[in-house]
């Protein structure tokens, strides 16, 4: 029932959102949508934005299941995208009103995972420390989250496979050698 009322009122504020910006959205618009009480709301959420959170890392950790391994990592990322996408007048009426901090606190938690994934598979049986593989997962998050907040900025426009592959260009073998020069170090 807790997930259904989230999912509920996640579907309202989009709703929403389509119709007007989100610093004109008020609790009782979505509650009075969903049919529940405020105090229902405020059981789940403390205010908008919480529920905005929510719903991005809900509909970003649909999109990534099981692709956390080098060997699907690119496929992950493209869904995110895909997902960004998807929802594409939920997340630029987000990003034109919640705060920088707010939209790329989302975008690390999403990436890091996605990333540090990566980073654990590529170090198994390796004596890396686990500051160092944060410090590596922290590297690459802050690189994609930077990509990802200019394609939002620009309006979405640019075709995010061909971004997906220069990205994995980029990357390729990189995280190994990453964790391979750490443990140089030691």
């Amino acid at each position: 029932m807790t997930n259904t009322t989230k999912q509920a009122l996640e579907e309202s504020l989009k709703r929403m959102m389509l119709k007007k910006p989100l610093d004109k959205i008020v609790i009782r618009d979505i509650t009075e949508d969903c049919g529940i009480s405020r105090m229902a709301f405020y059981y789940h959420f403390k205010d908008i934005y919480d529920l905005i959170e929510w719903a991005c890392i809900e509909d970003a950790s649909k999109a990534l299941q099981g692709k956390k391994t080098y060997d699907t990592w690119q496929e992950g990322l493209l869904q995110i995208f895909e997902a960004v996408l998807e929802n594409k007048p939920f997340i630029l009426n987000a990003y034109r009103c919640i705060s920088r901090d707010q939209m790329e606190r989302f975008l690390f938690q999403l990436t890091y995972e996605l990333i540090r994934g990566v980073v654990d598979e590529q170090s198994a049986g390796a004596a890396i420390s686990e500051e160092d593989k944060a410090f590596i997962a922290d590297f690459y998050k802050y690189s994609f989250v930077g990509i990802v907040l200019d394609w939002i900025r620009q309006g979405m426009t640019a075709d995010y496979k061909a971004l997906t592959e220069k990205i994995s260009t980029t990357m390729r073998g990189n995280v190994a050698n990453s964790i391979h020069n750490f443990l140089e170090d030691i």
